[in-house]
């Protein structure tokens, strides 16, 4: 949800509890069944952040290592069933909330703040750090080189140059609606609503509340921290957004990356992430096999799908196998896959 004013938690669907493994009208076979892992992810400061990973079926095994980081406060119990198909796939999937958001609430403690680049740095680091030793123990026991997808969705896929050992350790990046998140990019009316966004009611929510509710963002939305809501307004007011903050300077990787990184936007995201905004985040890869890719709702058989449409269940066998697909061709590490799947 890095993206632009008018947040879209009400096309968020409610949060799915844990279980153990697929139900049995969720598998795509009815057969093949995925394993749901809670497992505590370690950060560099030594917080605890909740985390699963969702293992394939033993008859299928570890193909490929994949990380799912979510859009800007989004649970990550919304990927659920993406990081299952993924895992049906033969992917060992690691999914994690961000401190202070959903099941990691309480890994932000009271009195302290986070970040957006904190989110990156620090949360998401941990996250590779983990997939990154889950896929050399995989290779070291079945003695072949397997590969590390990283799934970002808007935020998660925007900051991932922020994520220390990215360009070393990550084979390939697939963005969904991952934008440079700056006003500027958007046209419009979504540029008035952006300017009075970041200009006016992030900051000014802030200043009232000590941070910005979820429940003026959207039902479902997740409270955001003060720190993460008030940068977010400033770079969201700033040319280039997080690529036209200074600070950054020496920590953006982005440019070193030399695996493949496609990008897909949605025709109909026009609030979150239209194609101009995701051209400009394809622009800072500049040493990767970048792709550039376009859905449309008609392309689906359905009349929208926006910011979060991608994610979701029902469209799940029309479009999961069409993002997927490419970016394993490009990908010889992540090509091995269970026949007819």
């Amino acid at each position: 949800m890095s993206s632009l004013p008018l947040t879209p938690f009400d096309a968020l669907p409610r949060p799915i509890p844990a279980t153990s493994a697929l139900d049995d009208d969720a598998s795509e076979s009815g057969k093949l069944q995925v394993r749901h892992v809670p497992t505590p992810l370690r950060c560099s400061d030594g917080r605890l952040l909740a985390a699963q990973w969702f293992e394939p079926p033993p008859a299928v095994g570890v193909k490929a290592v994949a990380v799912i980081a979510a859009a800007t406060a989004v649970p990550a119990s919304y990927y659920r069933h993406f990081a299952e198909w993924l895992a049906q796939r033969g992917y060992a999937v690691l999914s994690f909330d961000y401190r202070g958001i959903a099941a990691s609430r309480e890994a932000l403690r009271p009195g302290e703040d986070v970040r957006l680049r904190d989110w990156a740095r620090v949360d998401m680091g941990a996250a590779l750090h983990a997939a990154d030793k889950r896929r050399r123990e995989e290779a070291l026991g079945q003695g072949r080189e397997l590969g590390l997808l990283w799934v970002g969705h808007s935020l998660g896929g925007n900051s991932v140059g922020l994520v220390p050992g990215f360009a070393d350790k990550v084979d390939a990046v697939l963005g969904v609606a991952a934008q440079v998140a700056y006003l500027g990019h958007w046209s419009g009316f979504a540029r008035v609503q952006g300017w009075l966004f970041f200009h006016w009611m992030l900051p000014l929510l802030v200043r009232l509340l000590g941070h910005a509710p979820g429940r003026m963002l959207g039902p479902r939305a997740q409270d955001l921290p003060a720190g993460a809501a008030l940068e977010w307004a400033a770079w969201g007011r700033t040319p280039g957004f997080l690529f036209g903050d200074d600070s950054l300077a020496r920590e953006r990787t982005y440019h070193r990356f030399e695996g493949a990184v496609h990008l897909w936007s949605i025709t109909d995201d026009h609030l979150f992430g239209p194609a101009a905004a995701v051209d400009a985040l394809a622009g800072q890869f500049s040493a990767a096999r970048v792709q550039r890719h376009v859905v449309a709702p008609a392309e689906l058989g359905v009349k929208k799908i926006e910011h979060f449409g991608p994610f979701r269940r029902d469209l799940g066998s029309r479009l999961w196998p069409r993002l997927l697909a490419p970016i394993e061709a490009a990908t010889p590490r992540l090509a091995a896959r269970l026949p007819g799947l």
